[in-house]
């Protein structure tokens, strides 16, 4: 037996009537943080290089597919089998240049054939007219959410010829947000600031730029440096609400300059 067709029958006996009363517990709603936890713990082991643990974290991915599977299964809905066969003719049907006679010049024409086939998909489905932005997860984080709905309207033209446009718009958003702080309105401090966040993530995207990799790798650059300003001030023997912003300052500027 493969250790996939293993997996399927070690979820099953989990969730038989004598299993695991916690796994039997489980519904798809239950499951989702933990569908969640473990792609981003995945995302994790990519970004520190480490097969080892990348290798245990994509099998937790995986076994919450099989997870879900499993609960479809019992309910008569689908099997693992069918979400195996869904996905190998989505591909099949997706790569009309690798498995049939359909010819490509780049990536960028791939690209712009799936989103072609996937419209051509929903109109047999019966969804008239459907919306260029169709498809794209409300639950993903906000800025690549957003990333990708502006990316959507601009393959169809709806985006600015240079990047002084998507800059100027944020000298906009940010002097419309400067307004509504000193008006003191809360509601419109926070609309402005949504816009603010959206502008941004244009600008992002207009430069090729993954605003949600790009803002994870800033938070990451903080905690580094806040981490070592911790270090820093307890050698001292000092706590850090005994020394003043200046100084903390100070000491956050060496943190940078012994980077």
């Amino acid at each position: 037996m493969s250790s996939l067709a293993e997996l399927v029958e070690v979820m099953a006996r989990l969730r038989a009537p004598d299993g695991c009363p916690w796994d039997r517990e489980q519904t798809h709603a239950s499951l989702k943080p933990y569908l969640l936890e473990e792609a981003y713990e995945a995302l994790e082991a990519i970004d520190a290089s480490d097969d080892d643990e990348l290798c245990s974290e994509l099998g937790d991915v995986l076994l919450q597919v099989v997870f879900h599977a499993q609960i479809a299964a019992e309910e008569g809905r689908f099997s693992i089998e069918e979400v195996g066969r869904a996905i190998v003719d989505k591909l099949v049907r997706r790569h009309p240049h690798v498995f049939a006679d359909a010819t490509v010049d780049g990536a960028d024409q791939v690209l712009k054939n799936w989103e072609q086939i996937k419209k051509e998909e929903r109109r047999e489905q019966g969804a008239e007219a459907p919306s260029l932005l169709d498809g794209i997860p409300p639950q993903l984080p906000a800025l690549m959410r957003a990333q990708r709905i502006q990316a959507r309207a601009a393959k169809q033209g709806f985006d600015w010829d240079r990047i002084d446009g998507p800059l100027d718009k944020v000298e906009e958003e940010f002097a419309e947000l400067r307004q509504a702080c000193q008006q003191g309105d809360a509601a419109a401090v926070e609309d402005e600031f949504g816009d603010l966040l959206f502008a941004m993530v244009n600008t992002s995207r207009f430069l090729n730029v993954d605003s949600e990799q790009a803002l994870r790798a800033a938070v990451g650059k903080f905690e580094r440096r806040f981490r070592a300003l911790e270090t820093k001030v307890a050698a001292s023997g000092r706590e850090l609400s005994d020394l003043s912003l200046a100084a903390l300052d100070a000491i956050w500027d060496e943190v940078k300059e012994g980077e």
